[in-house]
């Protein structure tokens, strides 16, 4: 009976089992986050570059068609939306409506603009002009 007993005792984790290994656990977690989580803003600016390549690829074939890039009045909703100022318009020219930049901003795009045929900008996570690191513009007229 002795014998069950100290069998059924040893077939657990002991409270102290347990916690060395939350402890464990948690200083992992603490070397590992700050490393994943500081690569979220140069991934949110990434993703702001390549849809801003991606307007690019559009702007340059709703130019093909229509002879001109659109206004800033019309902005990029001329890429899914045909306005009503010309007959050559053959998009949609996005497959689906216009993204706003990975801070939930809508990218600001200008015609005619300082820096070539147009521009297209994001204010990054601050949402302001200027700033730095995550918070610094995304334009399209420079690479990162």
């Amino acid at each position: 009976m002795k014998e069950m007993k100290r069998i059924k005792r040893n077939a657990g984790f002991t409270l102290i089992e347990l916690l060395i290994v939350m402890i464990i656990l948690g200083l992992l977690a603490a070397l590992v986050a700050p490393r994943m989580f500081g690569k979220v803003g140069t991934s949110k600016q990434k993703a702001a570059k390549s849809q801003m390549s991606l307007f690019e690829t559009a702007l340059d074939t709703y130019r093909l068609d229509v002879g001109k890039y659109p206004t800033t009045e019309q902005g990029l909703a001329v890429l899914r939306e045909k306005p009503g100022d010309t007959d050559d318009w053959d998009g949609p020219y996005l497959p689906k409506e216009v993204p706003v930049d990975p801070w939930g901003q809508a990218y600001i795009y200008t015609n005619p603009s300082e820096h070539g045929d147009y521009d297209i900008q994001s204010y990054g996570a601050d949402k302001q002009p200027g700033g730095e690191g995550e918070n610094a513009d995304i334009v399209s007229w420079k690479d990162l």
